[in-house]
């Protein structure tokens, strides 16, 4: 038994599955949801009806008795097989054992991908302790997990969602902090290394580099006030490193925009949109240098959160709460996407967001655990850094996937660094 609940951030709306989605209660005309006996049930229908004189205490007597016995016989049963079927999910995708005729629902073992091989390292973002307070810190390992960095170590302000540039010496990223009494989140960038931050925008979200890593593209918040709510969008604007300079988009009607990636080739952008434009929801591609505007949807692009590829010619996107897909993608023309394919999958209580191309294009970083926030600076436990293997990936045989991390310190966001980290010789 499963009950559909709106979902206006994610990609596609929930269904909840389980014992306290199982009975539900309405007050004011908004779903509540919660686990109910027949006394609870029968009290809420008294209490939402208390406009209208009950005179027949034995009537809701009877009412009671009758929800009681539907409770205990026909819904009770339904509840202990459906907490005995999650647990056993739960148990096989902890293990990464293959689910029956189909493949891997979870992770599996961290033996199966040799990851110390892959030369390249990983930014993201992650809630821990700071001189003793918690708060979101940048962090960089390498791609098995190793040598761990915290690059901002800022007990006063969040660090988040970082992106590394082309030539990997800088990361741009958000944070929060505090102007006067007021949180605000404003756009940075600062060496690899953590040092020369310096503040892009104010009131700024979601920046993206351009590929000569000279511009940095970012959205301006939709309201003064602060908000975590990803699509609060409300323009386009490009940042000149060199002069400091800033400029808006050619077109001014773009909004409710999230998660922007610029080409390869600085041509185009790709992006979520969600409430805006004459869109109810859609992966975009948006002329970066004109006013063009194409939805994906008809290509089978939906879904969230597309990245490009850092030879422009795939991307990748989060097509549920529990796939990631990879195609091709092609703007000779209008953008057309063909050879659309799955190449991660997980079990419905979990879920798996922010998937990102290795410089190599033979891997995709992505977040990992427990229904949770996905958006920038939601709280999610349990989530970790995880890599699948994408390469020769298709639908009769999805990739292979392993955790980097493993504390489950809400870690999410990842972001190749595209230059090699340096071996010892």
């Amino acid at each position: 038994m499963a009950t559909t609940t709106k979902n206006p951030i994610g990609c596609l709306p929930r269904v909840k599955h389980g014992a306290k989605y199982l009975a539900a209660g309405f007050t004011g005309g908004t779903a509540n949801l919660s686990f109910c006996t027949g006394d609870v049930m029968a009290k809420r229908i008294r209490n939402q009806k208390s406009n209208i004189k009950i005179v027949d205490a034995r009537q809701a007597e009877r009412t009671s008795s009758i929800l009681h016995f539907t409770f205990s016989f026909l819904i009770l049963p339904v509840v202990i097989f459906l907490l005995a079927a999650s647990a056993s999910i739960c148990a096989s995708e902890s293990h990464g054992e293959p689910a029956a005729g189909g493949p891997p629902p979870g992770p599996w073992p961290g033996t199966e991908l040799k990851l110390q091989e892959i030369p390249y390292r990983i930014v993201y973002e992650t809630y821990r302790k700071t001189n003793s307070t918690d708060n979101w810190e940048l962090y960089i390992v390498n791609a098995d997990g190793s040598n761990p960095v915290n690059l901002t170590n800022t007990a006063d302000v969040n660090e988040m969602y970082p992106h590394a540039s082309p030539d990997g010496s800088k990361i741009c990223f958000v944070a929060d902090e505090l102007a006067g009494s007021e949180k605000i989140r404003n756009v940075y960038y600062m060496n690899i290394d953590g040092t020369g931050r310096k503040k892009v925008a104010e009131n700024a979200r979601q920046p993206c580099w351009s590929h000569d890593g000279k511009t940095i593209a970012y959205l301006k918040g939709e309201f003064q006030r602060y908000t975590i709510t990803d699509y609060a969008t409300k323009g386009l604007f490009f940042y000149d490193l060199a002069t400091g300079k800033h400029r808006e988009h050619p077109n001014k009607n773009l909004h409710h925009l999230y998660n922007i990636c610029w080409s390869p080739d600085g041509n185009w952008f790709v992006a979520t949109v969600h409430g805006g434009m004459g869109f109810k929801h859609a992966i975009l591609a948006i002329e970066a240098n004109g006013t063009g505007v194409f939805d994906l949807t008809n290509f089978g692009v939906t879904g969230c959160r597309p990245d490009f590829s850092s030879d422009g010619k795939r991307i990748t996107w989060g097509a549920t709460d529990w796939d990631l897909c990879v195609a091709d993608i092609d703007f000779v023309g209008k953008p057309t996407v063909t050879n659309v394919r799955r190449v991660v999958k997980c079990q419905k209580d979990c879920e798996v967001y922010h998937s990102d191309f290795s410089p190599d294009g033979r891997y995709i970083a992505f977040s990992h655990g427990p229904e949770a926030d996905e958006m920038v600076g939601g709280k999610a436990p349990g989530w970790n850094i995880c890599i699948a293997y994408i390469a020769g990936a298709d639908a009769s045989q999805p990739a292979k996937w392993v955790k980097v991390t493993t504390d489950g310190n809400q870690n999410k966001e990842p972001d190749w660094v595209p230059t090699p980290r340096k071996t010892r010789g």
